[in-house]
């Protein structure tokens, strides 16, 4: 048995496949994006990780999981998940989806014109490099405080298992990453 999570922006969803790859059972649990001003969507952590809860719950409650092997999880790219070094969430994960870091783009294609060159990717407000330049200017006293930015599924997995990792797909989209 495997199970497979996926951290969508409208929901977790949970599968649970037997060896022939088979979903056996699945579960939903849905999530909301706030959007307190324009351009803006935001989403609390703590949301992500209690809506996986429920789902892997209401699996097990289905069928046994003792014989799972393995568990793979995927989901929204290019979010960022400000932690502290006590692994503490600092304000709300800022959304693939947001569109309030267009001015911080222009910053930084100023201060690094290589960077489609290095990233392989335009610089763009969804990616997670530009939130964090946001967060700098907008909210410094946040900024100072941030130790750790995961993605959203790489939040999980910190949740799930206290290591920290990530993977070159969801990477390349921070803008961090040389390819």
């Amino acid at each position: 048995m495997y199970i497979g999570i996926d951290l969508g922006t409208s929901g977790v969803k949970v599968i649970l496949l037997n060896e022939q790859g088979e979903v056996v059972a699945a579960q939903t649990e849905k999530l909301t994006v706030s959007r307190p001003h324009p351009l803006w969507s935001e989403q609390d952590p703590e949301q992500w990780w209690q809506a996986t809860d429920r789902a892997m719950k209401a699996l097990g409650d289905q069928h046994s999981l003792q014989d799972v092997k393995a568990l793979g999880i995927a989901g929204q790219m290019h979010g960022a998940t400000l932690l502290d070094a006590q692994q503490r969430v600092l304000r709300p994960a800022i959304l693939w989806n947001d569109g309030r870091c267009a001015q911080e783009c222009t910053l930084l294609e100023a201060r690094v014109p290589q960077s489609r060159v290095i990233t392989g990717n335009l610089m763009m407000p969804g990616f997670t490099a530009p939130k964090l330049l946001w967060v700098q200017r907008h909210e410094p006293e946040i900024f100072r405080q941030i130790d750790k930015v995961l993605l959203p599924k790489d939040y999980l997995r910190l949740r799930m298992t206290g290591e920290f990792a990530s993977d070159m797909s969801d990477a390349a989209g921070t803008m961090w990453l040389d390819v």
